[in-house]
């Protein structure tokens, strides 16, 4: 018996090594903070669900702070309160220093990108299905939402308006102070069309009304119109969409758009190890929540966009470097989304020393004209002006 558990023994040990081995690679804080939407959306649950995993493989609690709004989200990140951040759009717009983030107590932000989640939604104006609407080119004279005060659903229905080779001036703009409101008003047949996510409620709500719901067709073959969208709104990709309010399916998708929700970012000051473990976790334990919510799955490597707008965290290429997944165009865009954050951040501490105007709207102003006059300088495009 002794030779048989010699062998059992030394088996044990090189599986307690390994395990240990494999461990070393995971390194985590005890307790890991981060904002995200509210309590019932989909990037909140999702967050949850991941934050169920570290703890169960990695013994790493999971503080979700839920925030309202854009600027209550990124705002414990930008003052250090939590590393991560499980946000929408509002990153890029933070990265760029633009919208919300033109005022004097924001400018560019040193965002990185630790992953994102890409799903089966997709993100498009939500069209009352009894005027005729095909295509965004369609909507020309139509009563169009506009939301006081969100900028990122604006831009949004801009960005579809420019597809169809429209913009504001080419509708009817019918003002309202929320976004929920705006579903209203196409339910009583106020207004016509409002930005939203494919699987919202009040998309679901406009698709059980008696006017019912349509998605414009966006072609990806449409050089020309995607071009025009992405002048507006470079986060956006075609994306075919099977899970829409209306019917859609996998059997019948919306060929329409989409970005990523939630994105989770850091900063550049984002500490090494945990940007690393945390890539490294949500890549190689993929089967292990996949199913846990709903998006989960847009987190597969195959899902992540390597040359999208907002670089990734240094940790985060070097994962993907020791994979052997990152290839030397992703570093070109990497290097050039590095360098456009520079020339902004730059720019940004030119202009605060320049003795910028005490007036908020003055303040922007100035702003958003060193900004563009600054990257114009590099070659590259302002996209906000």
């Amino acid at each position: 018996m002794r030779p048989i558990i010699k062998a059992l023994t030394v088996s044990a040990l090189a599986l307690s090594t390994s395990m240990a081995l494999a461990a070393d690679k995971v390194e985590l804080p005890k307790t890991l903070a981060m904002t995200a939407y509210g309590t019932g959306s989909a990037g909140y649950t999702q967050m949850v669900s991941i934050g169920n995993l570290l703890q169960n493989e990695y013994g790493t609690s999971v503080r979700i702070l839920p925030g309202e709004n854009d600027v209550s989200r990124m705002t414990p990140l930008r003052v250090g309160r939590v590393p991560l951040c499980a946000c929408g759009i509002a990153s890029y717009y933070g990265f760029e220093g633009v919208l919300m983030f033109a005022g004097r107590q924001w400018g560019p932000q040193p965002i990185r990108v630790i992953a994102t989640s890409t799903a089966s939604f997709g993100l498009g104006v939500a069209v009352a299905d009894d005027i005729d609407v095909k295509t965004p080119a369609d909507l020309k004279g139509k009563r169009i939402a506009y939301i006081r005060g969100d900028d990122a659903l604006n831009k949004g229905t801009e960005a579809f308006l420019a597809f169809g080779g429209l913009t504001w001036d080419d509708v009817k703009k019918v003002t309202y102070p929320g976004y929920g409101r705006s579903f209203d008003g196409i339910i009583a047949n106020q207004v016509d069309a409002s930005f939203t996510m494919s699987v919202a409620p009040p998309a679901q709500q406009l698709a059980a009304s008696p006017r019912g719901i349509v998605w414009p067709t966006l072609d990806p073959k449409d050089t020309e119109g995607w071009k025009r969208l992405k002048t507006v709104a470079p986060y956006f990709d075609p994306h075919q969409v099977t899970s829409a309010a209306g019917g859609y399916s996998k059997d019948k998708p919306w060929v329409g758009a989409s970005y990523p929700y939630p994105i989770l970012i850091g900063t550049d000051k984002l500490d090494d190890k945990t940007a690393y473990s945390l890539v490294k976790v949500l890549i190689e334990d993929f089967d292990k929540y996949k199913d846990a919510a709903p998006g989960n799955a847009g987190y597969a490597r195959d899902k992540q966009n390597m040359e999208w707008v907002i670089p990734f965290h240094d940790s985060v290429v070097q994962y993907y470097k020791d994979t052997g997944y990152w290839t030397d165009a992703m570093q070109a865009h990497q290097d050039m989304l590095v360098k456009r954050q520079d020339t902004l951040a730059s720019a940004w501490k030119g202009y605060m020393a320049s003795d910028p105007p005490s007036d908020d709207a003055a303040f922007k102003k100035g702003w958003m004209s060193a900004r563009a006059e600054a990257l114009e300088a590099q070659g590259m495009d302002p996209v906000f002006k």
